[in-house]
């Protein structure tokens, strides 16, 4: 089953986002950063997002991003869906942090469930196809609004969503161009997407 090992993160300075990744919300190896300052305006055309256990935890997670640089997109609020906030890393790349209870069992401890990378798309059906036809399994798959794969035991998820949804989600204009500023590393090969993402062989890139 495919999995994704890491994503790499252009930063122009990527020794302070290191910092503050590691800071705000303890990732490690499943978050790289590489020096660049590729031309990029607006919304990047994807989120990556931090799915913990309780209310507390989101709490926790947002105040030490904002401590750390970090810019409120949404403050954490209670949904339909559960609990959650948006925020703006120093680097330019949005974070969810989100959590299925709308009720806390227990103090924080800032543990992270799981990091879901959700790509925002233009053609659901041709995204979906070109994935499936690598190698990955559908977990979860709503019309043409979202698509969840099965990523086997990598530490990083992959799900699709619709673009204008996903910004709207985040609280930003889907309007955006140039370089996505984020880098995939799998075991499904080196290629570009439908929308422009790209992946690597995870095995070819040394640890950061």
């Amino acid at each position: 089953m495919a999995s994704i090992e890491f994503v790499t993160l252009d930063a122009a300075d990527p020794t302070a986002a290191k910092h503050f990744y590691t800071t705000a919300f303890g990732l490690g190896s499943q978050v790289r950063l590489r020096a660049s300052e590729a031309p990029t305006t607006g919304f990047r055309g994807f989120t990556l997002s931090l799915v913990v256990s309780r209310p507390a935890d989101v709490n926790a997670l947002i105040d030490a991003a904002v401590d750390a640089g970090a810019a409120t997109l949404k403050p954490a609020a209670k949904s339909l869906w559960g609990y959650g906030g948006v925020v703006q890393a120093p680097d330019g790349t949005i974070w969810q942090v989100a959590s299925s209870s709308k009720k806390d069992t227990g103090p924080a401890t800032r543990q992270i469930d799981e990091i879901v990378l959700l790509l925002g798309v233009a053609d659901m059906a041709e995204s979906k196809r070109f994935y499936v036809d690598r190698g990955l399994a559908v977990a979860k798959s709503f019309g043409s609004k979202y698509v969840e794969f099965a990523t086997g035991t990598g530490p990083v998820k992959l799900a699709l969503y619709k673009r204008r949804g996903l910004a709207k989600v985040v609280g930003v204009s889907p309007d955006g161009t140039g370089s996505h500023r984020i880098m995939i590393g799998g075991d499904v090969g080196a290629f570009t997407d439908p929308d422009g993402f790209a992946w690597e062989a995870a095995a070819l890139t040394p640890t950061s």
